[in-house]
């Protein structure tokens, strides 16, 4: 206590009378083993306002000077540490990986439908422009001309093709509305991210959208398959139907419960009644995730089934804009429509119906027209 009690009196006098003793020349007076690192702690546990003498701006200036010189040697004793550069690359390390999770977290919640920033969203490739809006061609891809895919190489014939404007980058109808419904993510890539497929052709407000050609029908199915809205939807239903059909099941599982089949292997199941609280809710967590699991099945089979509604009304509804002339059958494709042709000659067309049934006639009465 008595060294301690010294040595504090010693760096008082020394704060004190530092600064007077450094304007008449003297250098800062020798606390013995009191070094640099302890000085600092005693100013920072002492702050200057509480020891500087009153008045003057000399103390202050030279307060200043004490102030910088403690902090660049405390820095130099940071950086001379032996573990100095482990301890810098550990921590950028850390900061890199922290970045990391929190990215792949906004990728999955994207994935799940939860609006969130993803890198697709802020990711430019270098040199180019962000995706713009496109209007679109439509046309059919036939065995005489047949169209190629950016998914599967080749369109299959009498299915329609689209592709951005004054383009020949075609994929398939079905094939991109597919697409979207499965992994959205994999639509502008197809273009290099050129267009903005995805908002110019699947967006009710856009001017170049597809759906305001599908009806009704293709509104309803749009707004259904967005998001989660059809497992919520096909919840509902089933809870709908359960509470309707309630008395029928009530009757069949009060029946199943006293049934024999269920108490004579009463000496198998009884174990599990009279276990642990653990157990049980154990066992109810692996019935949820059994109930889950089949939910999720059911909810991806309906939402197959009103994908491939949906990519039938768009093939039914979608226009043609490009290779319409082509789509005319090969026998008229010789004479243009509306011509004096005999083909359409309804004149022509009368004179063989004439012909026709005086042979009819001729038969009926018994003799030939060459026997005349």
């Amino acid at each position: 206590m008595t060294k301690l009690a010294t040595t504090n009196r010693m760096l008082i006098l020394g704060v004190l009378f530092g600064a007077p003793l450094a304007e008449a020349g003297y250098s800062r007076p020798s606390f013995g083993r009191a070094s640099v690192s302890n000085y600092a702690s005693f100013r920072r546990s002492y702050p200057p306002s509480m020891l500087d003498l009153r008045g003057g701006s000399t103390a202050a200036t030279d307060d200043d000077e004490d102030e910088d010189e403690d902090a660049e040697h405390e820095e130099a004793d940071i950086t001379s540490h032996p573990e100095f550069k482990a301890l810098q690359s550990y921590r950028m390390q850390q900061q890199v990986l922290l970045q990391l999770r929190s990215t792949f977290l906004s990728e999955a919640l994207a994935k799940r439908g939860i609006p969130m920033p993803t890198i697709v969203d802020v990711s430019t490739p270098e040199g180019s422009n962000p995706p713009q809006s496109v209007d679109w061609d439509c046309a059919m891809s036939t065995e005489e001309d047949p169209k190629s895919c950016l998914f599967s190489f080749d369109a299959e014939p009498g299915t329609k093709v689209v592709a951005p404007l004054n383009s020949t980058n075609w994929i398939g109808l079905a094939t991109l509305n597919r697409l979207r419904r499965e992994d959205p993510t994999k639509v502008e890539p197809m273009w290099h991210s050129k267009y903005s497929i995805l908002k110019s052709w699947f967006d009710p407000e856009s001017e170049y959208s597809l759906l305001q050609h599908v009806g009704v029908q293709g509104f309803f199915l749009n707004a259904l398959l967005q998001g989660y809205r059809l497992q919520m939807t096909l919840f509902f239903t089933l809870m709908v139907v359960g509470v309707m059909f309630m008395p029928i099941l009530e009757y069949f599982v009060n029946r199943f419960l006293v049934s024999s089949l269920v108490w004579t292997s009463y000496p198998r199941w009884y174990r599990f009644v009279h276990a642990a609280l653990p157990l049980k809710i154990f066992m109810a967590q692996m019935a949820f995730g059994y109930a889950a699991k089949g939910f999720g099945k059911l909810s991806s089979f309906v939402k197959d089934m009103l994908v491939e509604w949906e990519c039938s009304i768009l093939e039914q509804s979608i226009p043609l804009t490009v290779g319409v002339p082509d789509m005319v059958p090969p026998s008229r494709r010789t004479e243009p429509v509306g011509s004096d042709s005999d083909f359409f000659d309804d004149d022509a067309i009368e004179e063989d119906e004439i012909s026709d049934q005086e042979e009819d006639d001729e038969d009926d009465l018994g003799f030939d027209s060459d026997d005349e």
